[in-house]
C-alpha cells in the first residue's frame, strides 16, 4: 500500500492495494469494509518487491481517480455507487496523482519519463492534454490553487521545484536538503503560505511567500515517505515506518514546528492520511492493517504528562 485517499463528501477512505490487484475501501463512520477487485498487477522490476498493481489515488469533484501501476493506468469511480465509470492508459507507470480543482485537471507523476501528465477532466471524456518534462524524478504533489501553482520534488535531485498551473512550466525550485536520498512527500498550509517537504527521517518548512525560504527542519525518526496536514487544527502528521511512530507537531506563528505528540505505532506504517474528523490513517503493508489513531487524544495524554 502506498498512497491512500479520503473522500470528505461521502466520508470513505480509499486504499490501493497494490499486489493483491484490489482497492479497498473502509467507511470512516461504520468501519465497513468494501473490496473492489480484479485490476490488472504486473511483476515489479526491482528484486525482492511485490508485483505492482492499483498504488495511488486522488479525490476529484464527483469523482475518485486510482492509479494503477500493473497497466498505466488511470481509474475512475463514482464517489457514490463505487462503480468504475471510465479509465485512461498513460504511456508510463504512474506514481503519485493529484487533483488540481482550480483547472479541472488530474496530475500524475511519471517518474520513469521525467515528466508530469497531466488530463483534463472538465470534459464529459476526460483526456491526456500535456506531458511536463522535469529535470529529474517526481515525487508527490502540493497544488496550491490560491497561488496557481503545483509543488512537486524531483527525488534524484534533492530540489522542490514549482510549476505554473496555467502554462506548465517549472518557475521556481529551491534544495530541499534531504541528502542523498533526496525528498519525498508533500503538504501545504495554503493560507499561511507554508510549504512541508518530506525527507526520509523528518520534514523541512519553507516559506513561499519568500520565495521557498527555509524556516525550520524537524527530525522525526527514520523511513518517512507521504505526509498529511490539517490546517484547520495547525497539525502536520509525519509517519516514521522504520521507527514504527508517529509524529504530530503543530505549526506556530512563527513558521516553526513544535511537537505536540509522538506515539509508537507499527514498523512500515507511513503515508498518513486525515478525515473530517482528524483522526488519522496510517496504511501498514507488511500486516495489511489500517491503522486508525485519533491525534487529539494523544495530544491530551502528551499536554498531561
Amino acid at each position: 500500500m502506498d498512497f491512500i485517499g479520503y473522500d470528505r463528501v461521502n466520508d470513505r477512505v480509499w486504499v490501493p492495494a497494490g499486489n493483491t490487484g484490489t482497492i479497498q475501501i473502509v467507511d470512516g463512520g461504520t468501519g465497513a469494509l468494501n473490496v473492489l477487485g480484479g485490476f490488472p498487477t504486473a511483476p515489479s522490476q526491482r528484486a525482492g518487491r511485490p508485483s505492482r498493481g492499483p498504488s495511488s489515488v486522488a479525490i476529484a469533484a464527483g469523482t475518485v481517480w486510482v492509479g494503477n501501476r500493473g497497466d498505466n493506468s488511470l481509474l475512475a469511480f463514482d464517489p457514490s455507487t463505487l462503480k468504475q465509470v471510465g479509465a485512461i492508459r498513460l504511456a508510463a507507470m504512474p506514481d503519485a496523482l493529484t487533483y488540481v480543482s482550480g483547472r479541472k485537471e488530474l496530475w500524475a507523476t511519471t517518474p520513469e519519463t521525467s515528466s508530469i501528465t497531466v488530463v483534463s477532466v472538465a470534459a464529459k471524456k476526460p483526456g491526456i492534454v500535456a506531458e511536463i518534462k522535469v529535470p529529474g524524478s517526481p515525487e508527490c504533489f502540493a497544488v496550491d490553487n490560491q497561488g496557481g501553482r503545483i509543488y512537486t520534488n524531483l527525488e534524484d535531485k534533492d530540489q522542490t521545484v514549482g510549476i505554473d498551473a496555467r502554462t506548465r512550466k517549472v518557475v521556481s525550485s529551491w534544495p530541499s536538503a534531504c541528502g542523498s536520498l533526496g525528498p519525498r512527500g508533500l503538504a501545504l498550509d495554503e493560507q499561511r503560505r507554508v510549504l512541508f517537504v518530506a525527507c526520509t527521517d523528518g520534514v523541512g518548512v519553507f516559506d513561499l511567500a519568500h520565495d521557498g525560504k527555509s524556516t525550520d527542519r524537524l527530525k522525526t525518526g527514520a523511513g518517512v515517505d507521504g505526509l498529511d496536514y490539517d490546517a484547520a487544527r495547525r497539525r502536520l502528521f509525519v509517519a516514521s515506518a522504520k521507527d514504527g511512530a508517529l509524529t504530530v507537531a503543530r505549526l506556530t506563528d512563527a513558521g516553526k514546528l513544535t511537537v505536540e505528540a509522538k506515539v509508537p505505532t507499527h514498523a512500515g506504517a507511513r503515508n498518513p492520511v486525515s478525515d473530517k474528523r482528524g483522526r488519522i490513517y496510517l496504511p501498514v503493508s507488511e500486516a495489511a492493517e489500517l491503522i486508525v489513531i485519533d491525534p487529539e487524544a494523544l495530544v491530551q495524554t502528551h499536554q498531561a504528562h
